[in-house]
């Protein structure tokens, strides 16, 4: 079986860098990105099991990123995990509309980014294997 994609998206490489150690080691197929857009051309081009993004970056945010996913047939079913900073909430609405799975708040654990990747993943299996 071939291993999971997971694209993360953060403008701030150290996040990167830990969050793909942790995946790595724990089979799964890690792309990264630095920004909104080219996180978009990447899900385009590699289709990936699942998104982590960050809210906040240059060029194109997470949000919008989402709201480019989501408005695209080959995107718009792809799982996403939005990190935040404390003061950048989203609104239980939001995260329904733009069908965010899960929002995490900076400082993380990647060991609990990594239970949370696991049991989206799982869910979508489950819809997916009913149909």
């Amino acid at each position: 079986m071939e291993p999971k994609k997971v694209l993360i998206v953060d403008d701030e490489i150290h996040i990167v860098h830990v969050v793909a150690i942790k995946l790595r080691n724990n089979g799964y197929e890690v792309v990264s990105a630095n920004n909104g857009a080219e996180a978009y051309e990447y899900a385009c081009e590699i289709n990936p099991d699942i998104i982590v993004t960050d809210y906040q970056m240059p060029i194109m945010t997470g949000m919008e990123l989402c709201e480019k996913l989501r408005s695209n047939d080959q995107t718009k079913n792809i799982p996403v995990i939005m990190l935040t900073a404390r003061s950048f909430a989203i609104s239980k609405e939001q995260q329904e509309e733009l069908k965010i799975s899960e929002c995490l708040s900076k400082p993380f654990s990647p060991r609990e980014l990594l239970v949370y990747i696991e049991d989206i993943l799982y869910q979508n299996e489950l819809v997916t294997n009913e149909k």
